[in-house]
């Protein structure tokens, strides 16, 4: 895996996703997609081709896991590293993200100035 992966952020706020992007891609310097939907992202993601996926656990429509699951069903996905971000951290909604596939969880509100530490430092742990 590269040193800095092409991400691929799901959120459905507009001031989180561009919070999350200033904090990404100016702050650490990260190539990064953004989809407003579950829906959006899986008409999206083939030809973004991202290296890591970002998911929002709660969002309208289709959540973040039935979007992990919708991805995780088309093979260049399979594979693909997931990291959720959520606001209800308690360890039980942590180890359930876990066990459906996430490579760990960031609890929001995060730190802009730290988002991408904390990114890179999963994706070189997967």
């Amino acid at each position: 895996m590269g040193d800095l992966p092409k991400i691929l952020h799901v959120e459905d706020d507009p001031d989180i996703r561009e919070i999350a992007l200033m904090a990404l891609e100016i702050v650490g310097g990260l190539e990064v997609a953004q989809c407003a939907s579950g829906a959006e992202a899986l008409e999206r993601a083939a030809t973004e081709a991202p290296d890591l996926l970002l998911l929002d656990v709660m969002m309208p429509g289709m959540s973040g896991d039935e979007t992990l699951a919708a991805l995780r069903r088309l093979d260049q996905f399979a594979e693909t590293p997931a990291i959720f971000m959520t606001a209800k951290a308690q360890q039980s909604e942590v180890e359930r993200l876990r066990q459906i596939g996430a490579r760990d969880v960031i609890t929001k509100p995060f730190d802009p100035m730290t988002l991408a530490d904390e990114i890179l430092a999963i994706w070189r742990r997967c």
